[in-house]
């Protein structure tokens, strides 16, 4: 294949979100303005080749520290832990939130140590699909009047060392043996009025891997049970059937409920964040006109 030919290669989501993240990190560090951001976004999620996708970050100096987007299709990793301790000095380094949100989330790679500030926001700091610089990283965050949360993925070990004064920091999570070469995540930092959760939680691709998983598994339940039974007991195995069946119905429902209870829960946040956002406005505007008739 010539050179020419490559960027005529079809992209998939994975590059697409990679780009998107590129863009989210731009739009914080105050490289894009939010015009730009979302233009430039909305054309990301249109690409459908390289050709199309590679120009979008090419002007960011952020690009050459992310993942860059490979031209030639290249094996996919093993998953394993050893695989996402990737080194250098990770896609993101902090995160801001006043008066507002912010969330790093998707595949990017953690520093070994990563700032975040909320004052009267919330963000979010998504580690299940995250590559790490290091085996162990640092996630630093501060929340005045505030919150945030840090999700990481099953296998990691968490330690939590914030501190709170009227707030607090969630303490669940530690305790918890990590699997052989996961990475260690400190949480630590400072809550005044504010609060920092962490909590462990599948992708949502990993819980659809594990449905079919079991799904795959009670086939081949029935069928050893139907090669057993033969035409005697038939009624037997299909009783067998029902009760998988209810099972497999109730715990899709149960991880349902709360993954939808999780997708609320962000909507009402980022719905409290805009009403906030409007008084300020308002706030501002009466304080205008105020000052104005003198």
């Amino acid at each position: 294949m010539t050179d020419d030919e490559l960027p005529e290669l079809r992209a998939s989501d994975a590059d697409r979100e990679r780009v998107a993240e590129q863009l989210r990190d731009a739009l914080a560090e105050g490289r894009l303005d939010m015009e730009e951001f979302e233009e430039r976004l909305e054309a990301t999620y249109k690409a459908r080749t390289y050709g199309e996708l590679t120009p979008i970050t090419r002007d960011l100096p952020g690009a050459a520290v992310a993942t860059p987007i490979s031209m030639v299709k290249q094996p996919v990793d093993d998953g394993s832990w050893g695989s996402r301790i990737v080194g250098g000095e990770g896609s993101s380094s902090w995160g801001v939130a006043v008066l507002s949100g912010f969330e790093r989330k998707g595949r990017w790679t953690v520093p070994r140590r990563f700032n975040s500030f909320a004052f009267m926001g919330g963000g979010e700091i998504d580690l299940r699909e995250a590559n790490f610089a290091d085996r162990e990283v640092v996630v630093n965050c501060v929340a005045v009047m505030g919150g945030m949360n840090v999700i990481v993925p099953p296998g990691v070990e968490v330690v939590v060392r914030g501190i709170g004064i009227m707030g607090g920091f969630d303490h669940r999570e530690e305790g918890r043996p990590g699997d052989p070469g996961a990475p260690r995540v400190i949480v630590t930092g400072f809550a005044f009025w504010g609060g920092v959760g962490v909590e462990r939680k599948l992708t949502r691709a990993e819980r659809q891997r594990q449905r079919e998983e079991r799904r795959q598994e009670k086939l081949e339940r029935r069928a050893a049970r139907k090669e057993l039974q033969g035409s005697q007991g038939g009624r037997l195995g299909d009783v067998f059937d029902v009760l998988d069946d209810a099972r497999d119905l109730i715990r899709d429902r149960h991880e349902d409920h709360h993954e939808y209870r999780d997708e609320r829960e962000q909507e009402r946040r980022e719905r409290h964040e805009e009403r906030r956002d409007r008084h300020r406005e308002r706030r501002e505007d009466r304080h205008r006109r105020h000052f104005g008739d003198y």
